[in-house]
C-alpha cells in the first residue's frame, strides 16, 4: 500500500475515535433534584393565651364591728356557718338603753301633752282678744307659747329615735350575707362603739376575685391583641394548687389604672363563679387569659424557620416550579413546635422543614410532604410576671 494512503487511513482512525469521545462526553445524565420535605401552610383558628399567677380575693367582705357599747349576753350563729344579711349575731345587754328610751317615750308624751294644752289656750286668746277681752300681748305669747310646745315634740320625737336606733344596736346584726369568721369575743365580754377590732368577719364566696400581676410592657401587647381580633371579654381558666383545674371559667374585669414604679408591673382582676364555694379568699393560683383569636392565622414548624447571626428570620419556599425561593418573615412568640407568622407566608406557601441544609435559593428540588408530627398549634402561651 502506498505511504500516502497509509496517512490517509490513520487520520480516519484517529477523527472517529475522537468523534466517538466527544459523543460520550455530551450524553452525560444530570443529577436528580435533592428530594426535601415541605409542609403545605394553611390558614386556622389561633388564640393567644398568657400564663399568669395571682392570688383569690373575696368580690365582697365585712368586719363586724359594734355600734354601741356594753356587755355580750349571747352569741347568736355558729363559726363557719352561712349567714343572711339581717340575720342577728350577737345580743348585747339592752337594760340602760331600754331605759332611756323609755325615758325619752315618757317625756315626747308629755310634751304633746303641753302642745294640746298651750295650743287650745292659744285658740280661745285669739279669739278674746278680737272682743277685747285679753291684751294683744297676752294673746302672742299664748300663740308663742303653743309654737314651742310643738317645737319641743319634734326635739323629743327625733330624741326617742335616737334612743331606739342605739336600742336596736344591742342587737348585731350581718351586713351582709355571707360565711362567717371566727369570733373574736365571748359572752361576757365588754364590746364599745369606738373599738377597731371586729367582732367576726363575713366574706362573701357566691364569686371571688382573682388578682393577677403582669408587666407593664405585656400589658400594651395585651391591648393590641385585643385591638386586632376585636376583643372585648377575655375568658380566665384557673389552674388550682394541687394542678387541677377550675371548673368554672372567669372574665377579666379590671386593669389597675397606674403602673407599680418598683416593679413596672399592673394589677389585673377578673371575677369567677364560685357556685361551690371551692376558691377560698388568699389561695394561690395559676391563670390562662386568653387574650384574642384570629381567624386566618399562619402557623410555621420551628423547623421551618433559619434566623441569620442577626437573629433575623427567613424561610425556604418551594414555588410552583419546584425552585427554592428564601423569604424574609417576621414571626411572634412561639406556640408549641410553631411560629405565628405575622408576615412573608401565607396560605398554601410550601416551607421546607427537612434537608434546608441541602438546598440552597435557586434550587430545583423535588417536594414531598413532610411527616413531620408536629400539628399547628391552636394557642399562644407568654408567662406573666408573678
Amino acid at each position: 500500500m502506498p505511504l500516502r494512503m497509509l496517512c490517509v487511513l490513520t487520520l480516519i482512525g484517529l477523527s472517529g475515535l475522537s468523534l466517538t469521545g466527544c459523543h460520550d462526553s455530551t450524553t452525560q445524565e444530570k443529577p436528580a433534584p435533592t428530594q426535601v420535605g415541605v409542609v403545605t401552610l394553611k390558614g386556622q383558628f389561633f388564640t393567644y393565651s398568657s400564663d399568669l399567677t395571682g392570688r383569690t380575693t373575696a368580690t365582697l367582705t365585712s368586719s363586724v364591728l359594734p355600734q354601741v357599747g356594753g356587755i355580750i349576753q349571747k352569741r347568736l350563729f355558729k363559726e363557719g356557718d352561712e349567714v343572711k344579711a339581717g340575720q342577728p349575731l350577737y345580743q348585747i345587754d339592752p337594760s340602760s338603753y331600754k331605759a332611756t328610751y323609755d325615758q325619752a317615750a315618757a317625756a315626747l308624751q308629755s310634751a304633746k301633752a303641753l302642745v294640746i294644752a298651750d295650743c287650745q289656750k292659744a285658740r280661745r286668746y285669739s279669739i278674746l282678744v278680737k272682743e277685747q277681752g285679753i291684751s294683744q300681748q297676752d294673746a302672742e305669747d299664748a300663740t308663742a307659747t303653743c309654737g314651742e310646745d310643738k317645737a319641743s315634740v319634734a326635739e323629743k320625737a327625733a330624741a326617742l329615735e335616737s334612743d331606739k336606733i342605739n336600742l336596736d344596736w344591742t342587737r348585731v346584726n350581718a351586713p351582709i350575707s355571707g360565711r362567717i369568721g371566727i369570733s373574736t369575743v365571748t359572752p361576757g365580754a365588754l364590746v364599745t362603739a369606738d373599738q377597731t377590732t371586729a367582732l367576726t368577719t363575713i366574706t362573701a364566696l357566691d364569686s371571688m376575685y382573682v388578682d393577677l400581676t403582669r408587666s407593664s410592657v405585656d400589658l400594651l401587647e395585651l391591648r393590641k391583641r385585643a385591638l386586632a381580633t376585636n376583643s372585648n371579654t377575655l375568658s380566665v381558666v384557673l389552674t388550682l394548687e394541687d394542678g387541677s383545674t377550675y371548673a368554672e371559667k372567669g372574665k377579666l374585669e379590671l386593669t389597675e389604672v397606674s403602673v407599680d414604679e418598683a416593679t413596672g408591673s399592673v394589677t389585673l382582676r377578673a371575677v369567677f363563679p364560685n357556685p361551690q364555694h371551692l376558691l377560698l379568699p388568699g389561695m394561690f393560683v395559676h391563670a390562662s387569659v386568653d387574650e384574642g383569636v384570629i381567624e386566618n392565622a399562619i402557623l410555621a414548624p420551628q423547623q421551618a424557620i433559619i434566623r441569620d447571626p442577626k437573629g433575623n428570620a427567613t424561610a425556604l419556599v418551594v414555588d410552583a416550579n419546584n425552585k427554592v425561593v428564601l423569604r424574609n418573615v417576621v414571626t411572634s412568640t412561639p406556640s408549641g413546635q410553631d411560629y405565628l407568622i405575622l408576615n412573608g407566608l401565607q396560605a398554601g406557601d410550601r416551607v421546607i422543614v427537612e434537608g434546608t441544609s441541602k438546598v440552597n435559593a435557586g434550587d430545583v428540588v423535588k417536594p414531598v410532604e413532610s411527616t413531620l408530627n408536629a400539628k399547628p398549634a391552636a394557642t399562644s402561651t407568654t408567662q406573666g410576671a408573678a
